[in-house]
């Protein structure tokens, strides 16, 4: 038997995650989620990585607690190494570099989209996925990215396309702002355009591609609900302030046309990869956004169409976690891959 410690801290959430490659299954995890930043309308780096400092210690101490362990039944320990806020990576790394250090452990270094793609293969209650099968479409959504991958195996998979510019998640959470809403954002658009149904009330711009593009682009949508907003008499461009006539009728039906472009931008973009791409046998959806129901909803009319099974990371690994970390440094150490202790961020 071999356990495996996760640790994860590349933005705002600290977590950590022990997977028993015996059982194949996270046997604890725990994430402690920073709540300081929604004041700001989003993530505030420095004080990210102050959290971290504080919060790291106690999350490993009772992630391994929890797994009735110690570090040193601890068999190998993956921390993620980027992409992130540097700060914060910081402190997950060093923290992860000391212990493999000081108890001699091996350290592998895990790219965390990596854990994003990977996410899929987990079950709610910490065991593998065997039904999930080779080659297969990944569309990893959050608040800092938004991409396509084609996954051959473990370990294995290559970009098909990304954002150019903004991620879906972060369109959620600026318009949310715009419209009078706190941070994060993505919730709080799905909610009130529950209300509305999901009703396409505006027809706000769907990103145009020429043939063999699949790339994303989200910055030019929030341009196109400002301006919108704005000539309806809803913002005054000179001052950046709403005006009385946005009203919560408004503020509902911008959510819901909102999230039905969005909506309809992934289905149409992967409808394409899956024309491209003829021996994909499965989708999978994973990231923060991926806790959204109504895009998952379309999402799954594609897989049905298409004759293929939809897989979606249990709500909790979708968010940042320490379990799709340590699930992927599972295989990796396997593979006899590890990071010596001058492996450094990005």
């Amino acid at each position: 038997m071999a356990l495996i410690l996760g640790i994860e801290s590349s933005c705002d959430d600290s977590a950590a995650a022990v997977f028993d490659t015996e059982k194949q299954r996270i046997i604890a995890y725990h994430t402690y989620s920073q709540q300081t930043h929604s004041e700001y309308g989003g993530v505030v780096p420095e004080i990210a990585s102050r959290s971290h400092l504080e919060k790291i210690g106690p999350v490993v101490a009772l992630t391994l607690q929890q797994a009735g362990c110690t570090i040193n039944d601890i068999n190998g320990i993956a921390v993620t190494s980027k992409p992130g806020l540097a700060g914060s990576l910081l402190v997950g790394l060093c923290y992860a570099k000391g212990m493999a250090w000081a108890r001699n452990i091996p350290l592998v270094a895990i790219n965390h989209l990596e854990g994003h793609i990977f996410s899929s293969f987990l079950n709610a209650d910490g065991s593998v996925r065997t039904s999930l099968p080779f080659p297969h479409i990944c569309l990893t959504v959050s608040g800092g990215h938004t991409a396509l991958y084609r996954v051959d195996d473990f370990g294995k998979f290559t970009i098909i396309g990304q954002t150019r510019d903004d991620a879906a998640g972060e369109a959620f959470d600026k318009i949310a702002k715009l419209i009078g809403f706190g941070y994060p954002g993505g919730a709080t658009i799905e909610r009130l355009a529950a209300e509305m149904h999901f009703e396409d009330f505006f027809h706000y711009p769907r990103t145009k591609h020429t043939p063999g593009d699949f790339s994303f682009s989200f910055s030019g949508l929030k341009t196109a609900v400002l301006y919108d907003l704005a000539k309806r008499g809803h913002i005054d461009l000179e001052t950046g302030l709403r005006t009385a006539t946005l009203t919560a009728e408004v503020q509902k039906q911008v959510a819901s046309s909102l999230l039905v472009c969005i909506g309809d931008v992934f289905v149409k973009m992967v409808t394409r990869i899956l024309d491209a791409h003829r021996d994909i046998k499965a989708l999978t959806f994973v990231g923060g956004v991926a806790c959204n129901k109504y895009l998952r909803a379309r999402l799954e009319a594609v897989a049905s169409n298409r004759g293929i099974s939809l897989h979606i990371s249990p709500p909790a690994f979708c968010t940042d976690n320490g379990a799709m970390i340590a699930f992927v440094g599972s295989y990796r150490l396997e593979q006899g891959e590890k990071a010596t202790l001058n492996v450094d961020i990005f």
